[in-house]
C-alpha cells in the first residue's frame, strides 16, 4: 500500500477529533485545531525523517526537533497529499469532459509566507523535504521571493534601499512571469538568486525550475492582492499557489527572535570579508541589541503591521507559534 493510501484509508479527521462547542457554530471560515487535536492526526501518515534530516534544513535561531515535525508536519504534509491528488484527479476529468488531449500535470504550487524571523524558511525546508519523500510527489522543488528583488542599484535610484523587503521593492512582473510559465509547464525556468551576504541578486546566477511536482514559492509578501492600474488586468503572485501557509506569532516574539538571529549572525555571516555588513561584526553585545531592535522597529515591523500581517487571512492555513517557536494552533479554510 502507498503512502498515499494508507492516509486516504484512514478514518475521516471529523470523526476521530472533537472540536469544542464554540468551534461548530464559529462563523469563521477557517476550520480551527489546537495543538493536541492536530497532534492525534499524525498516526495517519508516515514520518519518513531522522533528526539529522531535521538539522539539516533548521534556520538559524528557528530551533526545530522531532517533536515538532510528528506533531504538526507529519499530518500536514498527508494532508497535502490530498489536495495534490485532488487536483490531478479534477484535471484529469476536466480533460476527458472537454475532450482535450491528456497533458503533461503542471506543479502544485504552495506558497508560504509571514515576517521576518517567524520562521517561513524552516517550514519549507521541511515540507520540501517531506513531500519530497512521498510516492507520487518525489520531485519537490523550493524557490524564495528573494532572488525578485529588485538589484541594489534599482533600489537605490528608486530612494527604496531602506525599504528592501516591502512589496515595492519587488520585482513583481518578473516573479509573476516565473510563475505563469511553471503553472504552464514550460521546461527549465529559472528564477534569479540573491545573497544575504553581499545583500544583493547575485548576477548570472539563476535556479533552474523543471517541471516539478510541486513548487513551494516563500517569502515576505507571496500573499499579497493584486495592484488594481487603470486600464490594465492585473494578476496576484497567490493566483498560481494551490495552497498557502501564514507563519504566525506575536509580534514581540518574532522581535526577540530577530535579535536572536541578528547576534548570531554578528559572528558568522557579518564576519565574512565580502558581507554587507561586516561593520556589524565589531559590535560589543549591547551594541549589536540596540542595533537589533532599531532595525526591527525602523523596517521589519512596518512591513508586518502594514503589508504582511493584513494578508494573513488569505492563506489556506494558518500557524500560529509560540514563544518557543512551536506550533500551537492551526486555522484551515473549510471547502
Amino acid at each position: 500500500m502507498s503512502i498515499t493510501e494508507s492516509f486516504a484509508s484512514s478514518p475521516s479527521p471529523a470523526s476521530s477529533v472533537q472540536l469544542g462547542a464554540s468551534a461548530r457554530t464559529d462563523p469563521s471560515p477557517y476550520a480551527r485545531f489546537d495543538r493536541t487535536a492536530w497532534d492525534q492526526l499524525a498516526d495517519r501518515a508516515p514520518l519518513p525523517l531522522t533528526q539529522a534530516d531535521i538539522d539539516r534544513i533548521a534556520s538559524l535561531g528557528d530551533p526545530i526537533d522531532m517533536s515538532e515535525v510528528d506533531a504538526i508536519y507529519r499530518p500536514l504534509s498527508a494532508l497535502l497529499q490530498l489536495y495534490i491528488d485532488g487536483r490531478r484527479r479534477t484535471a484529469t476529468e476536466r480533460h476527458a469532459f472537454l475532450g482535450e488531449p491528456a497533458a503533461c500535470s503542471t506543479p502544485f504550487v504552495i506558497g508560504i509566507a509571514g515576517s521576518v524571523a517567524v520562521g517561513k524558511s524552516t517550514v519549507a525546508r521541511l515540507l520540501q523535504l517531506l513531500l519530497s519523500r512521498w510516492d507520487s510527489t518525489p520531485r519537490v522543488d523550493l524557490v524564495t521571493t528573494d532572488g525578485f528583488l529588485f538589484p541594489n542599484r534599482i533600489l537605490q535610484e528608486r530612494s527604496l534601499i531602506a525599504r528592501k523587503g516591502f512589496p515595492e521593492s519587488y520585482d513583481r512582473s518578473a516573479l509573476i512571469s516565473f510563475l505563469a510559465s511553471v503553472k504552464a509547464g514550460i521546461p527549465h525556468t529559472k528564477a534569479p538568486v540573491y545573497s544575504h551576504v553581499t545583500y544583493d541578486i547575485v548576477p548570472d546566477a539563476y535556479v533552474e525550475v523543471d517541471r516539478p511536482d510541486i513548487l513551494i514559492v516563500e517569502g515576505l509578501n507571496v500573499l499579497q492582492p493584486p495592484r488594481l492600474a487603470p486600464g490594465s488586468v492585473s494578476v496576484a503572485v497567490s493566483d498560481y499557489f494551490d495552497f498557502s501557509i501564514y507563519v504566525d506569532a506575536d509580534e514581540a516574539n518574532i522581535e526577540q527572535w530577530y535579535v536572536d538571529r541578528f547576534l548570531k549572525l554578528r559572528a558568522t555571516a557579518f564576519s565574512r570579508e565580502d558581507s554587507y555588513f561586516k561593520t556589524y561584526a565589531s559590535l560589543t553585545d549591547p551594541e549589536a541589541v540596540s542595533t537589533a531592535h532599531m532595525v526591527w522597529n525602523a523596517i521589519n515591523l512596518p512591513n508586518l503591521r502594514e503589508n504582511i500581517r493584513p494578508t494573513r487571512e488569505r492563506a489556506t492555513l494558518i500557524f500560529t507559534k509560540g514563544g518557543n517557536h512551536r506550533v500551537e494552533s492551526l486555522a484551515i479554510r473549510k471547502d
